[in-house]
C-alpha cells in the first residue's frame, strides 16, 4: 500500500492502551502522590526518612523495568502485560489491608513490615506492566515493524504523535489522581484513598482483557531466543573491544543517520525477518554492535539523573512545604498540599497540543528542521527549565523561613501556618510541568527508537530507570547533606522536621548547581557527539 493511503492518526488499538495507561497512572499517583503524608502522619517517620523512603521506592519501582524488560522482550508482551497487573493489584489490595489494619491498631508493627511488601509488590507489578505496555501500545502502529530509525518521515512522525499522546494520557490520569485521591485520603481517609486507586487498576486489567481482539500482536522473527543472555554477552564483547577503540561517528555518507546499525541488518544478509532468523548475523561482530548500541547511550542516561532528581522534589519537600503555608480556599475548605502537584500535570495537560501547533512551526523557521528541534534539543530545553523551577523553589522557601522567623520572634511558642499562600508554589510547579514535556517525552522517544527493534521494551526500561537512579541518587543525597549538616553539631539539619528550622531553600540550591553542571556536559556531548548524526537527518 502506498505511503499517501495509510492513515495519518493513531489507530483505536492505540488510544485504548494510552486509556489503560491513564487509568493505571491514577492508581499509582493515587498512592505516590501523598505517601509522604501517610509516612509522616500515620507512620510517624520524620521527614527525612518518610522523603528518602519514597525516593527509595520510587527507585525500586523505577529500577524494576531493566530486570523485567529482557522477560518481556523474550516473552511475548500481552502475557507479560496481565501477569505482571495481576500481581499490581495483589500489592494495591495488600496496601489497602495495611491502611484497614493501621486505623484498628495504630501502634502495630506488623502493619509496617506489610506495608514494606505491599510497597514491594507494587513495584514489582509495575515493573513489568509499564515498559511492556507502552512498547505494546507502540508495536499497535501500523507497519512499523522494521529496525529504529526509519527514513520514513510519515512513519516516524507518527511515532513522535504516539508518544505525545500517550504521555497526554498518562499525565490524563496522574492529575485525577493527584487531585481526587489527596482530597479522598485527607478528607474520608487512608482505607478509602488506597482502596479507590485499587479498583481502578483492577478495572484497568478488565479493559485490556476487553480489548484482546483488536490489538496486532507482533511476532519478531529476528529476535534472538535468548535477549537477555545476549545484552549481556554484548556489554562484554564491547567492553573488551572498546578498551583499546572509541565510539566514533561515521564521517561520510551524508544519508545515513547516527546509530545505522539500528536501520538495517548488523551483517549483509536479507532485510526481512525470516532471513534473518535462517541466516544469522554471525559472531562477535553482532554482539559488540549491540553492546555499542547500549554503551552509546549511558553518557546521555547519566547526564539526565539530575533532572529526575528534580522531579523528586513535588511529592516529597514540596508537599511538606505546603503543609506550612495557607491553604485556605473560602471560609472552611482547606487544599491538601499534594493537589499542587496536578498543577504538573494539568500545565502539561494545556500546553502539549500547543507545542505541535505552534512551537514547532516557529523552530522550524529558525532550524530548517522539519521536526523543529531534535530530541536531544527537547530534553535540553526541558533540563533548563527545571533549573529554573529549583531557583524559583529556593527564592520562595526563603521567603517562608524569613516569615516564619519573624513569627517566630514575636511568639517562639506558637505553632500555625505561615500566612504565605500555598498559591506561592504554583510556579515552580508549572515551570516542572513545561520541562516534563520537553524532557520526558523527548525521553520516550530517544530511548525507544535509538535501540534495535528486538530491545524495544529494554529501551522503554532504560528511560523508566533514569527515574529509578535519580530516586535513589536523591536519597543519598539526602542522607549526605543530613549527615554533614546535623552530625558535626554544626546547627540543625536542612531537613529538620521543625519547619522553622529546616534549610530546604539551600537544598534547592544545590540541586540547582548540580544540575547546571550536569547540562553542560550533556550539551558538551550531544555537540560532539550526537549533533552531526542530527544535522544529516536534518538534511532529509
Amino acid at each position: 500500500m502506498a505511503s499517501g493511503q495509510k492513515p495519518k492518526g493513531l489507530n483505536k488499538s492505540c488510544f485504548l492502551l494510552i486509556v489503560i495507561a491513564g487509568m493505571e497512572r491514577f492508581a499509582f499517583k493515587g498512592v505516590a502522590s501523598n505517601l509522604v503524608t501517610y509516612l509522616t502522619d500515620v507512620v510517624k517517620m520524620s521527614n527525612s526518612a518518610a522523603a528518602k523512603t519514597v525516593n527509595n521506592w520510587c527507585g525500586f519501582t523505577s529500577m524494576l523495568p531493566l530486570l523485567v524488560a529482557s522477560l518481556a522482550d523474550s516473552w511475548d508482551r500481552y502475557s507479560t502485560i496481565l501477569t505482571s497487573s495481576f500481581i499490581y493489584v495483589v500489592g494495591l489490595v495488600a496496601l489497602t489491608s495495611t491502611a484497614l489494619s493501621w486505623a484498628r491498631h495504630p501502634t502495630n508493627k506488623i502493619s509496617s513490615s506489610y506495608l514494606f511488601w505491599s510497597l514491594c509488590l507494587i513495584s514489582l507489578g509495575q515493573g513489568g506492566y509499564n515498559p511492556s505496555l507502552q512498547a505494546f501500545g507502540a508495536d499497535q502502529i501500523a507497519n512499523d515493524d522494521e529496525l529504529p530509525s526509519t527514513k520514513d518521515e510519515q512513519k516516524s512522525n507518527k511515532k513522535s504523535l504516539f508518544f505525545q499522546w500517550w504521555y497526554f494520557g498518562v499525565c490524563g490520569g496522574s492529575l485525577a489522581g493527584v487531585t481526587f485521591m489527596s482530597y479522598i485520603q485527607d478528607t474520608f481517609g487512608w482505607v478509602l484513598g488506597f482502596a479507590i486507586p485499587t479498583i481502578a487498576m483492577g478495572a484497568s486489567i478488565l479493559l485490556f482483557w476487553c480489548g484482546s481482539r483488536i490489538y496486532a500482536y507482533k511476532q519478531d522473527d529476528a529476535i534472538s531466543e535468548r535477549p537477555s543472555r545476549d545484552i549481556v554477552r554484548s556489554i562484554k564483547e564491547a567492553l573488551s573491544k572498546l578498551m583499546n577503540s572509541r565510539i566514533t561517528l561515521p564521517n561520510s555518507n551524508p544519508g545515513v543517520v547516527e546509530l545505522e546499525l539500528q536501520e538495517k541488518p548488523l551483517c549483509q544478509n536479507s532485510g526481512n525477518a525470516k532471513g534473518l532468523k535462517e541466516e544469522p548475523c554471525s559472531g562477535i561482530n553482532y554482539l559488540v554492535e549491540n553492546g555499542k548500541v547500549v554503551l552509546r547511550l549511558l553518557p546521555i542516561w547519566t547526564m539526565l539523573l539530575m533532572f529526575a532528581v528534580i522531579f523528586q522534589q513535588p511529592a516529597t519537600f514540596f508537599t511538606k512545604q505546603g503543609m506550612t503555608m495557607k491553604r485556605n480556599v473560602g471560609s472552611s475548605f482547606k487544599i491538601p498540599p499534594a493537589t499542587l502537584q496536578s498543577a504538573i500535570t494539568v500545565s502539561i495537560i494545556l500546553l502539549m497540543p500547543f507545542y505541535d501547533a505552534l512551537l514547532i512551526p516557529f523552530t522550524r523557521l529558525i532550524t530548517r528542521n522539519k521536526k523543529g528541534i531534535s530530541v536531544t534539543q527537547r530534553m535540553g530545553i526541558g533540563m533548563v527549565l527545571s533549573i529554573i523551577a529549583m531557583v524559583i523553589a529556593a527564592l520562595v522557601e526563603t521567603k517562608r523561613l524569613e516569615i516564619s522567623r519573624k513569627m517566630d520572634v514575636l511568639d517562639p511558642k506558637l505553632e500555625t501556618e505561615v500566612p504565605l499562600s500555598i498559591f506561592w508554589l504554583l510556579p515552580q510547579y508549572i515551570l516542572l510541568g513545561i520541562s516534563d514535556i520537553f524532557t520526558v517525552v523527548g525521553m520516550q522517544e530517544f530511548f525507544y527508537s535509538e535501540v534495535p527493534v528486538r530491545m524495544r521494551t529494554m529501551g522503554i526500561a532504560l528511560y523508566t530507570s533514569v527515574f529509578g537512579v535519580g530516586s535513589f541518587l536523591s536519597a543519598l543525597l539526602i542522607s549526605l547533606v543530613e549527615y554533614f549538616t546535623s552530625s558535626r553539631g554544626k546547627g540543625r539539619s536542612w531537613f529538620s522536621d521543625d519547619m522553622r528550622e529546616a534549610r530546604f531553600d539551600k537544598y534547592y540550591w544545590l540541586l540547582a548547581s548540580l544540575s547546571v553542571l550536569s547540562l553542560v556536559f550533556y550539551v558538551i556531548f550531544c555537540k560532539c557527539f550526537v549533533s552531526r548524526s542530527s544535522d544529516m537527518d536534518n538534511e532529509n
